[in-house]
């Protein structure tokens, strides 16, 4: 088998694996929750092999808990966390639906997060109501026309989506360095790479400041529970979801039904990358205030993580995103609380990635909790 054929092949088989045909109980909550238990006693064995006490490890896990959901703060810290991967995944499932392998959304975060900042201090003297919006607009516009030229070149050339959005990831991190270090973007006085900073009236206001001052939870999570909504309507209930799904699960079928299989290629693009945009402005617009190198956080590479947890529905997304916007939480009070290292948290996100692509794995290590066991 060619080298194309071959990455046709992987594509293709982490595609099925991602996408579910409807809501499941079992496979999007059960579990998920399981190979959360799992990553978690797995990190236990792994603290005990480098000499971490059982005393430790209660008071790491214990940090984690009360770190994510543990307190009013630790509650807008995983919203605030969760947001821009919920946004990031929900692009990436809606290729995965259409049978896109969209490795680019880092890529369109930042682009989009750099189009954000760059609205939000060049308007000024404009009221919030335009100002914030105009802002949140560019940061999609930004995303979507990067990850359609990702989507053009598929559908005009046949170049495989997965080496075009790597390369375009590199592109757009060497494009946002330089314009990090040079007018307009660069602060005046700034030697460094460092935008000028966004304008109060295009930031996304803070929801809990009545509560408490530093509650960093904004209205982007709001963005994300309607980013949410419009994708379940736009894929279960409209005609153009339909052709989506349609062209993920036969192609052929769906060209010879006479549908335009490379309008819905750079469609489906566009909008994935629009959302992953969102991303990247509802980072620096809520969070950060301006971009600097790694605002991202890599949670474009994360994202991808959460569509394939979320097995690529919308609610299933939301419910990963809670997930890993849970675990940063907690593990930056885990580090803080009980001196564990942040590369334990990524070691339990990377077996939760494990245990979900081999969900049979997790029926056969715990089966008695499902209803349908392993090998009936």
């Amino acid at each position: 088998m060619s080298e194309p054929g071959k990455l046709d092949a992987i594509s293709s088989d982490l595609l099925k694996r991602a996408v579910a045909d409807r809501f499941n109980g079992e496979e999007m909550i059960l579990v998920p929750v399981l190979s959360v238990v799992l990553a978690l006693a797995i990190g236990a064995i792994v603290m005990l092999a480098t000499g971490v006490g059982f005393g430790s490890i209660g008071q790491s896990y214990l940090a984690l808990f009360t770190g994510s959901v543990g307190s009013v703060n630790a509650i807008s810290e995983t919203l605030t966390a969760a947001a821009p991967l919920t946004l990031a995944g929900l692009g990436i499932a809606l290729g995965f639906r259409a049978g896109l392998f969209n490795i680019g959304a880092e890529g369109q975060l930042i682009l989009g997060g750099i189009a954000a900042v760059a609205v939000g201090f060049a308007l000024t003297d404009t009221p919030a109501w335009i100002h914030l919006p105009l802002a949140l607009l560019a940061g999609a516009l930004a995303g979507a026309a990067w990850a359609a030229i990702a989507g053009w070149l598929k559908a005009a050339t046949g170049a495989h989506e997965v080496i075009t959005t790597i390369m375009l990831n590199l592109i757009a991190l060497r494009l946002v360095d330089y314009l990090l270090r040079n007018p307009p973007i660069q602060k005046p006085g700034r030697a460094d790479p460092i935008s000028q900073s966004v304008l109060p009236s295009a930031e996304l206001p803070r929801l809990l400041t009545w509560i408490d001052p530093n509650l960093r939870v904004h209205a982007g999570i709001l963005l994300v529970v309607a980013a949410v909504a419009i994708v379940y309507w736009l894929l279960f209930r409209t005609t153009k979801g339909f052709e989506f799904r349609a062209a993920g699960a036969n192609p052929d079928a769906a060209r010879y039904a006479g549908m335009r299989s490379g309008l819905i290629i750079v469609l489906v693009m566009a909008t994935a990358g629009a959302l992953a945009g969102l991303a990247g402005a509802n980072q620096v617009l809520g969070v950060l205030g301006r971009a600097s190198p790694g605002f991202s956080g890599g949670a474009g590479f994360d994202a991808i993580a959460v569509a394939l947890l979320g097995r690529s529905h919308p609610v299933g997304v939301l419910l990963a995103g809670l997930l890993f916007g849970a675990l940063q939480a907690g593990g930056r009070e885990m580090q803080v609380a009980a001196g564990v290292s942040i590369d334990l948290i990524s070691i339990i996100q990377a077996l939760v990635i494990v245990f979900m692509a081999a969900p049979t794995l997790v029926r056969a290590t715990i089966p008695w909790v499902f209803t349908k066991q392993v090998g009936r």
